[in-house]
């Protein structure tokens, strides 16, 4: 018979916390724990209505730096249930591993579960790192090497996906001020077939305190499962600029190709045609600046223009962002925020607003009210995958509040309603979070 899905969530919950709060006890390390849960009640103007409940958790627990060396370790894991449906439970681990690294640098090792942030999308990893780190470092910075070799975690519940395994290296940089250059290669198998094969880049690149350059990117040196072509998977890259303290440029660049890679190296092993239009396929072209200017001390405006393209066939659309803040209106303790962005398509055009009214009560309280439309819905599919539903006539309404009932807990409270053009759903959320 199987367990309540409550209950599983919320003895997750009880027994992460404790074992977090007894591991911080003795090591001095620091932590969170999360315990969120929703409720939704969905109104069709045809009389039909559905309700939705979620309860999630998540515990994040990592030793004390150590620049000295030692002992390390870490967990970062998230679970979801949702009572009342036949959804399944979703559990996934991002960190759960255990390592050691030399003072001064030199040589460590990890073993277990964990991300490595320096590969961007592709770092998740069940296995073992061996990272080497310049023991003499330069006045400018580090140097680091590192080899990496396991398995392909699942992202919504625990264990490993079947015949897949990972492998690579990389060589880092760590600068002054948090300056930062990766280089990467990753390599997944599926079985006795190389699934992808990629160069990754990441570079964090400030200049002064007015500039700085954030990029990261994938090539592919083949293409997926060895059909068609490699190139370049993803690029991503911000730079701002500040050439004062009241003015700030910025300029956005994102490109990303949505191909499946993992179905296509599945049909070569098991000798089904792979449709070649399933080989190239465009996820995401979106380019644009934005300017911000600090009238005072008080009031920000800002306003930007970006072209965005998810089709190959398709035509860019123009998309125009405008907007303004201010903080302590006339010394009345109230903060409003309101922006504007309105999305030029050939024959459609429509504004997404988002307006937002604060107050703070003392060191502890903060209420707001905001108001949005023109949403963009993410959800969960019952297969564990995500849909993203635009819906230009939806209208959001919610009241929120965080309340910090001490130095390590605070409380979160939202009830919204969303209006549509056939139906309605309103939404009560209650969360509570601790730090140790």
């Amino acid at each position: 018979m199987k367990r309540s899905r409550l209950s599983d969530i919320c003895a997750f919950g009880i027994v992460a916390l404790l074992v977090a709060v007894a591991a911080d006890a003795q090591s001095g390390g620091w932590g969170r724990f999360s315990l969120l849960m929703q409720s939704a009640r969905s109104q069709q103007d045809s009389g039909l209505a559905t309700n939705f409940s979620e309860v999630a958790a998540s515990l994040t627990l990592h030793s004390p730096s150590r620049g000295e060396g030692g002992f390390e370790y870490a967990i970062d894991m998230r679970s979801a249930a949702y009572p009342g449906t036949e959804r399944d439970n979703i559990f996934s681990v991002y960190d759960a591993y255990v390592g050691y690294q030399n003072a001064g640098g030199g040589l460590g090792v990890r073993v277990g579960q964990m991300w490595l942030n320096d590969l961007g999308g592709l770092g998740s990893l069940g296995g073992m790192q061996v990272e080497y780190r310049q023991q003499q470092p330069w006045a400018a910075g580090r140097l680091r090497f590192g080899l990496f070799a396991g398995l392909e975690p699942n992202y919504f519940k625990a264990g490993y996906v079947d015949g897949i395994k990972k492998a690579g290296a990389y060589v880092a940089f760590d600068g002054n001020r948090g300056w930062k250059n990766v280089l990467g290669l990753v390599t997944v198998r599926q079985q006795n077939l190389t699934e992808r094969q990629v160069v990754t880049m990441l570079n964090f690149i400030p200049a002064g305190t007015k500039f700085f350059l954030y990029q990261a990117a994938e090539y592919d040196l083949q293409g997926p499962g060895g059909q068609g072509q490699g190139g370049l998977t993803y690029f991503f890259a911000n730079v701002r600029y500040a050439p004062a303290d009241v003015v700030e440029f910025q300029g956005t660049y994102h490109h990303g190709r949505s191909i499946d890679a993992r179905t296509i190296t599945n049909d070569v092993i098991t000798g089904r045609p792979v449709d070649p239009r399933l080989l190239d396929g465009l996820l995401l072209d979106s380019a644009g600046a934005r300017i911000t200017v600090s009238v005072s001390r008080w009031v920000r405006v800002w306003g930007g223009v970006y072209s965005d393209r998810t089709n190959l066939e398709d035509q860019p659309a123009t998309r125009i962002n405008a907007g303004f803040s201010t903080t302590n209106i006339l010394g009345s303790g109230f903060d409003f925020t309101a922006s504007d962005f309105r999305t030029e398509r050939t024959g459609n055009k429509y504004d997404s607003w988002y307006v937002s009214l604060g107050k703070s009560l003392g060191r502890s309280v903060y209420l707001s009210a905001d108001y949005t439309s023109s949403l963009s819905i993410v959800r969960l599919t019952d297969a564990g995958g995500i849909t993203v539903e635009s819906r230009p006539s939806t209208k959001r309404y919610s009241l929120s509040s965080v309340i910090n009932l001490s130095r390590v807990m605070s409380v979160l409270i939202t009830a919204e309603r969303l209006d549509e053009l056939t139906a309605s759903q309103t939404r009560a959320l209650l969360g509570l979070t601790f730090r140790f």
